[in-house]
């Protein structure tokens, strides 16, 4: 055994975190083995508080204190206009540009069938329902330009677009200061693809 038991343990949890690889859990468990005892416990009070006291907005499914999260409460906010991420960390990447003014909608997720995520593992049902129930009139389908982001804006539009709702999606192509020469096939093809006239 290369590690003493707590150790190996250690680096096994940490090693569960998305973006962390074996290399990166053994440099995170020596670094909090190296913590202070008061620093460890400001860790792991974090790590219960956040689980104990977080929950789903019950509106727009992102992350909340309160029944109802901030966003959703602000009444200087457009109703009309919901735009859908995949996770809770996509409010925070678009919310950063100041620019957007309307609601949102997490779906907790990207439809991909390899990993056993169908329509039924995301919230789905919860943004038909407020479709249904409020007066909305655009959907932003803000999902990743990956196969799962496409995939699971596509299925959003065949369903939503019956209902009468306006269904937009982001425009992909060449990042602000990127070099063509740079440029993969597809961001090219994208960007050629959503060309808009001048």
């Amino acid at each position: 055994m290369l590690f003493a038991r707590p150790l190996a343990e250690l680096i096994a949890e940490l090693e569960k975190l998305p973006g962390v690889g074996p290399k990166s859990a053994q440099r995170l468990a020596y670094h909090l083995l190296k913590a202070t005892d008061a620093e460890a416990h400001r860790l792991s009070d974090a790590i219960r508080t956040a689980k104990a006291k977080l929950r789903f907005c019950s509106v727009c499914q992102n992350i909340s204190e309160n029944e109802t999260c901030e966003i959703c409460l602000d009444s200087r906010r457009d109703r009309t206009t919901v735009c859908v991420v995949g996770e809770p960390r996509d409010i925070a990447a678009v919310e950063r540009i100041n620019e957007y003014k309307g609601q949102y909608h997490v779906l907790h997720g990207l439809m991909s069938p390899l990993d056993g995520i169908g329509p039924e593992q995301l919230r789905i049902k919860e943004l038909l329902h407020r479709i249904g129930e409020n007066e909305i009139q655009e959907v932003i389908l803000a999902t990743n330009p990956t196969i799962e982001g496409d995939a699971t804006a596509l299925y959003l539009a065949k369903l939503i677009k019956p209902i009468g709702v306006t269904v937009s999606r982001l425009a992909h192509g060449m990042p602000v200061g990127g070099e063509l020469d740079y440029a993969d096939s597809a961001t090219l093809l994208s960007a050629l693809e959503y060309r808009r006239e001048m």
